[in-house]
């Protein structure tokens, strides 16, 4: 399987709804393995935790529309830092049939804390480095002074 690079997070591909693919009913699990950049075992896992439900034939497994859309918002909740049990409850909300407006609602307010969350990590890395560069200045410093002992 080829390797692409993920979207780029500013990218509106990594955000946009995902498009329905009307040339297919269904998918294998090669598909979604290549279309996703994802390993077969990792959709077998998130079937394992209950996020995606594919029908059986045989051992073949075939994944609905429902599946790949479930899949991208799995992939997407991933990639922003969500647990796959908030990432569930955030999925299994648009079965609500409220026109997803507790879903949106739902999101919008966890989007909301985990950006206010990740800002604060990022302020507290950013003094992290500021001081470990200023340590690393100053030792240095300290070891441009040392003269050898002779």
């Amino acid at each position: 399987m080829a390797t692409r690079a993920p979207p780029s997070p500013v990218s509106p591909e990594s955000y946009a709804v995902i498009e329905p693919r009307h040339d297919r009913e269904s998918f294998t699990i090669s598909d979604l393995s290549a279309e996703f950049d994802v390993t077969a075992r990792a959709l077998r896992f998130y079937e394992d935790e209950g996020l995606i439900a594919p029908e059986r034939r045989g051992t073949q497994r075939i994944y609905s529309h429902r599946d790949r859309a479930r899949l991208a918002w799995i992939l997407r909740g991933k990639r922003v830092g969500f647990s796959l049990g908030e990432i569930r409850e955030m999925i299994d909300l648009y079965d609500l049939g409220d026109g997803r407006r507790a879903q949106r609602q739902v999101v919008i307010e966890r989007s909301q804390a985990r950006i206010a969350l990740l800002t604060a990590q990022k302020r507290d890395i950013d003094l992290a480095i500021d001081e470990l560069t200023s340590f690393v200045a100053l030792l240095e410093a300290s070891r441009a002074q040392d003269t050898p002992q002779g």
